[in-house]
């Protein structure tokens, strides 16, 4: 992992964090470099949920890697764009927040059938209803 991934991953993920404790959220982040979940939200009334967080800084798509997808109801895909202005701290990033069992209608797969990504296009024009969606978390 370069260092610019890097910082992004751990970027978003600090962002996310800050805003869970901000809505009341008890919520831990994760340790490890392969990892597939980030952030774990523990809810006495319901129970654990758990977020896969994708960050970008700049205009690409968000790569989900080799691995199986998630299908677990209380798992989430949180992608955040910085939308190239992860320098400038006035930049509020982008994000949507997608229950594991929706994201599959967002994902595609590369030409060498080896990676799976969701296209940041298709997000824009596509999944309105995610973006912001904090509210999920708490169902």
């Amino acid at each position: 992992m370069g260092e610019i991934t890097y910082r992004t991953n751990m970027a978003s993920e600090f962002y996310v964090l800050s805003a869970l404790a901000r809505l009341g959220f008890d919520a831990s982040l994760t340790l490890g470099n392969k990892k597939s979940v980030d952030i774990v939200i523990i809810r006495p009334d319901f129970g654990t949920s758990t977020i896969d967080v994708k960050g970008l800084a700049g205009k690409n798509d968000w790569i989900l890697g080799d691995s199986p997808l998630s299908k677990n109801a209380n798992h989430y895909y949180l992608l955040l764009t910085f939308d190239g202005k992860i320098t400038d701290l006035n930049n509020v990033p982008r994000i949507w927040i997608i229950p594991a069992n929706k994201i599959v209608s967002f994902v595609k797969t590369s030409a060498n059938q080896k990676t799976k990504y969701v296209s940041r296009k298709t997000i824009r024009e596509q999944a309105s209803e995610y973006e912001n969606a904090w509210q999920l978390l708490k169902n």
